[in-house]
């Protein structure tokens, strides 16, 4: 390893200042209650400025007479105090805005037939995954009924219903079936 190429060492014509790049250095730090601007910058005033004038004729306009009637179909100018009775500028008639109506259905009022203890029967006593189905068609019913649409109900009521009278009819043949064979097997 060469001992002029060291990690430690800083090569030759190394300065720790750092280079100006052809820039003049800042200006010393001043700690003066008054400081002087610096050339380029303008002023800065100190503190608030004055509140700015609101009211009275503004923009070269005279104000309008008080106790006269003013003419109708003209602009107020800034800042003059309109009378009683009159509209303001840009104010044609009044409006009024009513609240929007929202329409929501109620339950229904012949609700249509859920089949819940069928579902619940076939479910537990006939065909298991059919006692589901029907199961849940039956629950929608009940929904459509309770948020009153009469259409989804129906539909769901027959499904119900046909998934109900296949699941009883497995289970009878099941049992038939079941019965069947046990006597042909014992005898």
């Amino acid at each position: 390893m060469d001992s002029n190429k060291s990690a430690a060492v800083p090569p030759m014509g190394w300065s720790d200042e750092k280079s100006s790049m052809g820039q003049s250095p800042p200006p010393p730090y001043a700690d003066s209650p008054n400081p002087q601007p610096v050339p380029g910058y303008p002023p800065q005033a100190q503190g608030y400025g004055a509140p700015p004038q609101y009211g009275g004729a503004g923009y070269g306009q005279q104000p309008y007479p008080m106790g006269q009637p003013y003419p109708a179909g003209q602009p107020y100018p800034a800042g003059q105090v309109y009378p009683p009775g009159q509209p303001y500028p840009g104010q044609m008639a009044a409006v009024s805005v009513q609240p929007g109506v929202y329409v929501t259905r109620g339950p229904l009022a012949n609700p249509v037939n859920d089949y819940l203890g069928y579902s619940i029967f076939t479910l537990l006593c006939c065909c298991l995954p059919l006692g589901v189905a029907a199961l849940i068609y039956s629950i929608s019913v009940r929904e459509a009924n309770r948020i009153g649409d009469q259409i989804g109900a129906e539909r769901s009521s027959k499904t119900a219903r046909t998934l109900n009278h296949v699941a009883l009819g497995l289970g009878i043949a099941g049992i038939i079936l079941s019965i069947v064979y046990v006597a042909v097997m014992s005898s």
